[in-house]
């Protein structure tokens, strides 16, 4: 297809998915729309429509398979590199906290349902669904004749395991994403039924998806009861096209081809190697070697991204990335201490620790960031809601947020908090991993033009600064999520005062709260999340945000973009070219 018939049959997709009733958004789609064993790429559309997640971009096709496949061949080992980690802490979709990991498990596990390239929903481990009427009851006819790593046989019991496992939040810091489902019951040994409390839109894409909604992914009961817990985060067992073999705490992670996986044809490796890489040189050095096929991990550090595009030894592929990055404010540091974010926003800018919150947010020159730090790959970030989500992305707060570059009024704020010109303020800490060093140091340099201050870049291992960040042991911290596709993502997850990475690990005792706490976002994100009204949702989703921006939940700083980079002997079909995961099993080498 030509690029202009490619783009007005784009557009006439976009017009007919948005032409829907705001109060039914599923009249006019038909059950066979609905029901497995795949979502008919109309209802995908519409849903995603609906949910107010649905751009131009991601409905035009991903990349097209090379020239280059046609070389490509079963077998082999691919050699990866996990970026900026020293060590894989877990792969227990109960546990996992960071994208890197997930990345990793979503090889290894399988879920009810996954998305394709397309964003559209394909059963996993569901081998069809059926929905009904009201779009309560969800009925899910499951594989038969799939087997767990170890052997043992799948059935609806593993479905009811893992999800009375998932809704435990002693057990799974996921819970959340489940609420909605009022009950489970097994039919049959290959048939369950949820019930939802309420009509969700995403409860295919998200609560049941192998990956990014973790939730729902198989884990192995049998396994874990004999295993324990702690040796299940290193080596999971799970049903899905590769099985690991080995992983030690700071060693590498190694998978191999599952010979029993339910698709004959899938993986076509033999071997996936994943080596944990910290540090920028040391991961440039690994690649142009030819030691590592591929990164995966946490973003490609920018500094690297136009000296591998240069490499004609190297693949560099760039797409839009869903996910915020954000200088961290510690509240209960002495200068910037809030202990209560519940007042109305005059009353909190008469004190002094967040006359120095708000005078570190609107320091930040985000322009001169994305150029400087991230050599032009990345959008001014102003809330969590990245662009990726569609409608929801409130592009005004740019301008209206209390958080927009305003030199001179940070300096007022920080004069009025009784440090004029810097003078008198502590040095502060800035955390970053090893490879953000070089960010940190430009935000540090920012920091010391405009508001005369001080602050050292601290680089930790990632896992030592999850757990520092997680226990609110920092000043400063710089780092962010990722695979966010629904504003669940970015509020749920983050936003809140119950959310998963809000200080879990803290001292209860000496902190009421983590990193933040408002009452009036927490209503807010907590209605949104149970609206089915895309309108009505967007508008909650904007309130909350903004709350988020104008009391300073943190500095925002940047929405990065998905760089995919590996070997030329590597090829990527376009069905596993997912901004945010790394599918391995139609990967193959030439």
């Amino acid at each position: 297809m030509k690029d202009d018939d490619l783009i007005k049959a784009t557009k006439a997709e976009m017009r007919d998915a948005h032409d829907f009733d705001p109060r039914d958004p599923l009249f006019g789609l038909s059950r066979a729309d609905m029901s497995g064993p795949k979502l008919s790429r109309r209802a995908t559309l519409r849903l995603l429509a609906a949910a107010g997640g649905l751009t131009m971009a991601q409905v035009l096709p991903g990349l097209r398979p090379t020239a280059a496949m046609a070389d490509g061949h079963g077998g082999g080992e691919l050699r990866c590199a996990w970026a900026g980690v020293a060590e894989i802490v877990t792969l227990d979709p109960a546990r996992i906290n960071q994208v890197l990991q997930f990345q990793i498990a979503s090889n290894v596990m399988s879920g009810l349902m996954h998305i394709n390239n397309e964003l559209v929903a394909e059963g996993d481990l569901a081998e069809n669904w059926d929905i009904s009427e009201d779009g309560l009851i969800y009925t899910v006819k499951l594989r038969e004749g799939v087997t767990f790593h170890n052997g043992d046989a799948f059935n609806a019991d593993d479905v009811l395991y893992t999800f009375e496992r998932s809704s435990d939040p002693e057990k799974s810091i996921h819970s959340r994403v489940i609420a909605n489902v009022a009950s489970l019951e097994k039919l049959n040994d290959f048939e369950v039924q949820f019930t939802l409390a309420k009509p969700q839109a995403s409860f295919l894409t998200k609560a049941l998806e192998r990956a990014s909604g973790r939730a729902m992914t198989i884990v192995s009961r049998g396994a874990i009861e004999e295993m324990g817990l702690s040796q299940y985060g290193l080596t999971p067992v799970g049903t899905g096209p590769f099985r690991i073999t080995e992983h030690q705490l700071g060693g590498s992670v190694v998978m191999e081809k599952f010979a029993n996986y339910f698709d004959p044809e899938r993986p076509k490796l033999d071997r996936v190697t994943i080596i944990p890489v910290d540090g920028t040189e040391p991961l440039a050095a690994a690649l142009e070697a030819g030691d590592i096929d591929y990164i995966g991990g946490n973003p490609v550090p920018s500094e690297l991204l136009d000296r591998f595009k240069a490499n004609a030894d190297l693949t560099v592929d760039i797409k839009p990335g869903p996910g915020f990055q954000s200088i961290w404010i510690n509240p209960w540091h002495e200068a910037m201490r809030v202990e209560d974010f519940n007042k109305p926003l005059e009353e909190l800018k008469a004190e002094n620790g967040f006359k120095v919150r708000l005078a570190l947010a609107k320091a930040l020159d985000r322009d001169l960031f994305v150029q400087q730090a991230m050599f032009g790959n990345g959008i001014p970030a102003y809330g969590s809601i990245n662009a990726a989500m569609g409608f929801y992305y409130d592009e005004s707060l740019a301008d209206t947020s209390e958080q927009a570059f305003d030199p001179e009024g940070a300096q007022q704020l920080l004069a009025d908090a009784g440090y004029p010109g810097g003078e008198g303020f502590p040095t502060l800490k800035l955390q970053t991993t090893p490879n953000t060093r070089r960010a940190g140091l430009v935000v540090a340099n920012i920091y010391k033009q405009v508001l005369g201050i001080n602050v050292e870049v601290d680089p930790q291992e990632f896992s030592v600064g999850i757990e520092q960040f997680n226990k609110m042991d920092f000043d400063l911290r710089l780092g962010g999520s990722g695979g966010d596709y629904d504003p669940d993502d970015g509020l749920v997850d983050w936003m809140q005062t119950s959310s998963k990475f809000n200080g879990p690990d803290r001292d209860k005792d000496q902190y009421s709260f983590g990193f933040w706490s408002e009452a009036e976002s927490d209503a807010l994100v907590d209605e949104q999340a149970a609206t089915a009204d895309p309108e009505a949702r967007r508008d909650l989703v904007m309130r909350a945000n903004r709350i988020t921006s104008d009391k300073v939940c943190c500095g925002f700083l940047f929405h990065p973009v998905d760089a995919l980079v590996h070997s030329n002997r590597v090829t990527v079909p376009s069905e596993s070219r997912i901004p945010g995961l790394h599918d391995f099993d139609r990967v193959t080498l030439s």
